[in-house]
């Protein structure tokens, strides 16, 4: 990918100073128009910014909902259809469920489940 250096400029934003990227910078990358980021200084004259486009992750989620939801609709109609139709879940049930899961620790996972 050819680098292509753009000219930020100084700009007031309402109270604040900030710089102003060329409208050619969200031409070229329409991915990172009205997105958050941050900002880290590396040397006297040098700052890295990074963007974080949100737009990936909301079709993703979007996406991971409808799969959901059919799955929930598929599971709703193998329950309903069934022989013996929808079981209730008694407390001998649970009883048995307590003691296959005794002495099972299940850790923390290190980031949330979906993102």
């Amino acid at each position: 990918m050819a680098v292509t250096p753009y000219r930020v400029t100084p700009a007031r934003i309402g109270n604040s100073s900030g710089l102003r990227l060329p409208a050619a910078f969200y031409r070229d990358h329409p991915q990172f128009a009205g997105v958050a980021g941050q900002m880290e200084v590396l040397d006297e004259n040098t700052l890295l910014l990074r963007l974080e486009p949100e737009v990936p992750q909301q079709e993703e989620a979007e996406e991971d909902s409808l799969l959901l939801g059919l799955f929930l609709d598929f599971l709703s109609r193998q329950a309903l259809t069934s022989d013996p139709g929808p079981v209730l879940y008694t407390e001998a049930m649970a009883a048995d469920d307590d003691e296959l899961l005794a002495g099972v620790t299940v850790e923390a996972a290190e980031e949330p489940l979906g993102g």
